[in-house]
């Protein structure tokens, strides 16, 4: 029997996979997508979307400037204009600050949980 790979990264993830990416929401998503031309999944003849990783990372950035930096739409889609090169480089920093943060509070969370000892 041939063994399978689980690793194997989707090639095309649906709105609702993004969105729980993400952590934003599917209605925000299309709001982004009519706003930027950044943001531009493939449709089929139905209309369903389809992401790629790089749109992903797109919603990434766009969350990251709106919700946590505070930006307008005008002021993100400014930004990208202008810099869009540095806002990539300053967000991917952001972005690995934050999931050394998560490991690291994960690791103090374990060290904290009292042992069980049997007696």
């Amino acid at each position: 029997m041939p063994h399978k790979n689980n690793n194997i990264e989707k090639v095309f993830y649906s709105i609702g996979e993004v969105a729980s990416i993400t952590g934003t929401s599917a209605s925000s998503i299309r709001y982004w997508e009519k706003n930027f031309s950044e943001l531009s999944p493939q449709k089929n003849d139905k209309g369903t979307r389809f992401y790629t990783s790089q749109d992903i990372e797109t919603v990434k950035l766009i969350n990251h400037l709106v919700r946590d930096r505070g930006m307008t739409i005008k002021g993100v889609k400014q930004k990208l204009k202008e810099n869009k090169t540095e806002t990539l480089k300053s967000w991917e920093i952001v972005d690995k600050l934050q999931n050394i943060k998560k490991i690291l509070t994960e690791i103090r969370d374990e060290m904290e949980e009292p042992e069980n000892e049997d007696k």
